[in-house]
């Protein structure tokens, strides 16, 4: 990944931030463990609100847009790295973990579609985890938004780097600003044809308005 500056973290007002003693990746599936491996991922795992991100994703997604939501992280801390960004790195982790939590289920979809779905599923687990509202107000715009053209104007950090990560890691789009990254994650934890399948499944939600049924086999 791009190196960079460490980005400072914002504090969690639902943890203290310390690590742990055993290995809480270990719990997490098997195909995860490359991406968990790489620095900005391996830094954040100890924190509370961090691990109980990546439960509610282990919880909730499909194994493949699992997938997709951690190397979405890990290509926004690149670009912030780079440019020398700094952002709130846990929250940013919680974000992407549930970016596309609302595609999943047979809930009605209602007005603003699946991403206004998955920024209601992470404001009520920020709700649960103590997140104060400023911070949740923040976060759950950056997934409310993340399927615009360009983020907005006055868009955040936060919104703007989960905007890079979407769209480099499904379409290629802003690969220039983190030469190599999309494809050396691809290749940690490769979705031979996402970009279709993950399209197809967009299709079919602005057909119906509803989720189609997609039970999350836990493998």
């Amino acid at each position: 990944m791009a190196a960079g500056p460490k980005m400072p973290e914002v504090p969690d007002p639902g943890g203290s931030g310390g690590s742990s003693h055993s290995d809480p990746s270990k719990a997490l599936p098997e195909a995860w463990q490359p991406l968990l491996g790489r620095p900005a991922l391996a830094e954040l795992l100890g924190h509370p609100l961090a691990g109980a991100a990546l439960k509610e994703m282990y919880r909730l997604l499909p194994p493949r847009v699992a997938v997709h939501s951690l190397r979405t992280f890990l290509l926004a801390d690149a670009c912030a790295r780079t440019h020398g960004t700094a952002y709130d790195r846990v929250g940013l982790l919680a974000a992407a973990a549930f970016h596309d939590a609302g595609l999943v289920g047979r809930t009605p979809l209602g007005r603003g579609g699946f991403p206004c779905r998955s920024a209601q599923l992470l404001d009520h687990f920020l709700v649960r985890q103590q997140v104060g509202t400023v911070r949740r107000t923040t976060l759950t715009r950056a997934v409310r938004e993340h399927m615009r053209l360009f983020p907005a104007r006055d868009a955040g950090p936060e919104a703007r780097l989960l905007h890079f990560g979407v769209w480099l890691d499904v379409t290629g789009r802003g690969e220039r600003q983190v030469p190599g990254d999309r494809r050396r994650l691809a290749q940690l934890a490769p979705t031979p044809c996402f970009a279709v399948s993950f399209s197809a499944r967009l299709v079919a939600c602005g057909l119906r308005r509803v989720l189609p049924g997609s039970p999350v086999a836990h493998r």
